[in-house]
């Protein structure tokens, strides 16, 4: 029997498993993960505003493996060894004869003070908390903005911090508060939001400027706290900051033979392989993949990728030759609470939509029909 192990719960590790499915793979796949739900990250935005709860992005995935004949086991990752056929985790050794690799990144964590910024991407608590301190407040100002790792400046984030900017300001404005509120984006980017492409970066820093959300661009970060954001191009008065710092491989990486690219990330082939490694994939964050300096780190690439990796190394187990590649394609929904701005992006062709209602609507049916397949 063929054992395939997926490591991670994220839109990588459970697109990959229907897509084995679909594939034609019939043995039991195990995927480890520290518990048996799936963050739907995308819809954090809304916390805030009060259009989702925490618990309503928090999804059991107990049916979704019963389904898949998977076999979860709840652990945590912790090397790698012979050759990629023994998974080492928290509770004990798993063997496979394929696996995939979908733990997703790891923020970097090293500017001094950094434990006063929130970093939203982390999971429901820390925008929550957003939430909670932004009640609180009868005016101030709020700090948002994101870096990069400056090993692999692809390793980042940025896109969600766009849409709490935008969603922050209509969301004071709806309460009746924005006049006693500065809102402030800062980078060490000159030009933030590049990968969307230049008309997008064009029509992010005008709706800004038009909302009256102040920018502190292209001066390089030096440290946080508790009532700041220093960078050398001076201090941000914040009562509120949030953070997106750029991405590196997870820590287990560190206890295997696997190559990593500069910025710490696993290395990969057009195909997902990682190099030198019989039947070891990797997809979406946890990889560094050949392709344009553009490629996002975003679910929607992550799930391109997975479907990639799953028909390769169902044809590897069939002792066929791997060819699927995957496409490069930016795709995001630019929300407000209310109204969204569509940006898309390929090889050919860069397109972006001025915002409206469609687009908020549009992403919320899109989150209602991904969240189907595991509820």
């Amino acid at each position: 029997m063929q054992q395939v192990t997926i490591v991670g719960a994220g839109f990588g590790a459970l697109t990959a498993v229907q897509r084995l499915r679909e594939a034609g793979l019939k043995e039991p796949i195990t995927l480890v993960s520290p518990r048996a739900e799936f963050i739907y990250y995308p819809g954090l935005i809304w916390i805030p505003c009060g259009l989702r709860r925490g618990e309503d992005l928090r999804i059991d995935l107990k049916g979704f493996f019963r389904r898949m004949n998977v076999n979860h086991i709840a652990a945590e990752a912790t090397g790698l060894r012979d050759s990629g056929r023994t998974l080492e985790t928290s509770t004990g050794e798993v063997r496979n004869d394929g696996l995939i690799i979908a733990s997703g990144g790891r923020f970097i964590k090293k500017l001094p003070g950094i434990e006063h910024a929130l970093t939203p991407c982390e999971g429901i608590a820390p925008v929550e908390a957003f939430r909670d301190r932004l009640r609180a407040l009868d005016g101030g100002t709020v700090a948002m903005g994101f870096a990069g790792n400056p090993n692999e400046p692809a390793s980042m984030r940025g896109g969600p911090i766009f849409e709490f900017l935008f969603g922050l300001d209509r969301q004071l404005r709806k309460e009746g508060r924005r006049e006693r509120f500065r809102i402030i984006f800062f980078t060490p980017a000159e030009r933030p939001g590049n990968r969307l492409g230049p008309k997008a970066v064009d029509r992010l820093l005008g709706e800004m400027a038009r909302v009256g959300i102040e920018t502190h661009l292209g001066h390089k970060l030096k440290g946080f706290s508790a009532d700041k954001v220093m960078t050398e191009g001076g201090e941000i008065p914040a009562d509120i900051i949030l953070f997106m710092p750029g991405m590196t491989g997870n820590q287990w990486f560190d206890h295997t033979d696997l190559p990593r690219s500069p910025g710490g990330l696993l290395q990969a082939d057009a195909q997902c392989r990682v190099p030198g490694c019989e039947r070891v994939y990797v997809v979406g964050d946890s990889g560094s993949f050949p392709g344009p300096e553009w490629m996002p780190k975003q679910a929607h690439m992550a799930d391109l990728q997975a479907a990639a990796a799953a028909r390769n190394l169902t044809a590897e187990l069939r002792g066929e030759t791997p060819t699927e590649t995957f496409k490069v394609e930016l795709l995001c929904i630019v929300d407000a609470n209310d109204r969204g701005m569509l940006v898309a992006r390929t090889e050919k062709h860069n397109i972006v939509l001025p915002s409206s209602p469609v687009f908020h609507w549009l992403k919320r049916g899109f989150e209602w029909w991904y969240l189907r397949h595991y509820r």
